[in-house]
Formats: C-alpha cells, structure tokens, sequence
C-alpha cells in the first residue's frame, strides 16, 4: 500500500519546516484583503505562520508579513491568527 505524503510547508518567521496542519495561512486576496484562511484553500498569495502567539506577535513587531504580502495589514488579523493558536 502506498503511503501518503504529508504536505510541508515552511514558517515565514522561524524558518522552520512543519506540517501544513500545525500552521496558520495568513492570505492577500487578488483584490488586496489580507485574512487568515483556517481551510488553507482561499485563492490569493499565501504565507504560513507556525501556531504559537509568539511566533503572531513577532510577525506583527517585525512586520515581516507587511513586506511579503505587500500591503498594510490591520490588527484584527493579528488577533484573529492569535485566537486561532490559543485554540
């Protein structure tokens, strides 16, 4: 029997490979929204975050994810990937 494959994806601030699971996708919809996408299939340029609040808030201090996505990105995002991870 075959064995399937885990899709891996990689954390924009750790760097660290991780299964899509235990990651958040943050994604700028083609019209220019940012939201984060619990089913990981929203359509627009995505990027992944690990699941942990410290990982969140040094991604809204550095704003790193601002310089990928490439627009303004408002605090409700922040605390919605926040509530996501404490869950």
């Amino acid at each position: 029997m075959k064995v399937k494959k885990k899709p891996m994806r990689t954390c924009v601030i750790t760097k660290e490979k991780c299964e899509k699971k235990d990651l958040l996708r943050i994604v700028r919809t083609p019209e220019g929204q940012v939201m984060v996408d619990p089913t990981g299939k929203a359509n627009g340029r995505g990027v992944y975050l690990k699941k942990s609040v410290e990982v969140v808030n040094k991604a809204k201090t550095s704003k790193a994810l601002e310089k990928i996505l490439e627009v303004p990105i408002l605090n409700d995002v922040y605390e919605e990937a926040v509530k996501l991870c404490e869950e």
